[in-house]
């Protein structure tokens, strides 16, 4: 009972917070909040054409308009070679070339085009297809597919069933040559990819 006496005794000396900030509700809204006039159309701002995210520049100066046109006037020979002349004056660092190995460019690029013709001459990986077998050499075709592909005795029949199928994929020449002929000797015709 003491505390609360002592308690109250402090209080009615010290103004209480109520006092010193003002209802609280009062404090939540922004002092300058105006609602806004529902029959008000929105603003319409004017957006660029285009964005320029370094914002407005100053006009290029009489001394850069000179030069640009001196150098658009300079000869096809001369003006190829200014780009490496400056980035000398300028020593900036020399572009390496990007590996795109591994990457699917595409159709672009005259150098992946010609990449891809010489990957073509070059063929090192083959696959080994199945285009035909006699219905009597069925049993003896599927045997030599099981003894090359690993596989079980149903994987193997339903394989040689799938005629034209691709028996084994990225094998090297030699190995594809040797599958050919043990098919041939078993009654089937397989081709080489």
């Amino acid at each position: 009972m003491k505390f609360i006496a002592l308690a109250r005794s402090v209080c009615a000396h010290h103004p209480s917070l109520r006092e010193i900030t003002g209802p609280l509700q009062v404090r939540c809204f922004q002092h300058d909040f105006v609602p806004r006039d529902p029959k008000t159309k929105p603003i319409k701002y004017k957006y660029p054409l285009y964005y320029d995210p370094y914002g407005p520049r100053a006009p290029p100066s009489e001394k850069i308009i000179e030069l640009a046109e001196r150098i658009a006037a300079l000869p096809p020979e001369e003006r190829s070679q200014i780009g490496s002349v400056l980035g000398y004056k300028l020593k900036h660092p020399k572009l390496q070339p990007i590996s795109t190995e591994g990457m699917d460019l595409g159709s672009q690029g005259g150098e992946a085009a010609a990449a891809k013709v010489e990957e073509k001459k070059e063929k090192t990986a083959f696959d080994v297809k199945l285009e035909k077998f006699d219905a009597a050499a069925k049993i003896k075709v599927i045997k030599e597919v099981r003894a090359f592909t690993n596989l079980g005795l149903k994987e193997a029949k339903d394989l040689v069933e799938k005629v034209p199928c691709v028996l084994k994929q990225g094998v090297t020449k030699d190995e594809a040559n040797g599958i050919i002929e043990k098919i041939k000797a078993a009654g089937g015709v397989a081709v080489m990819e």
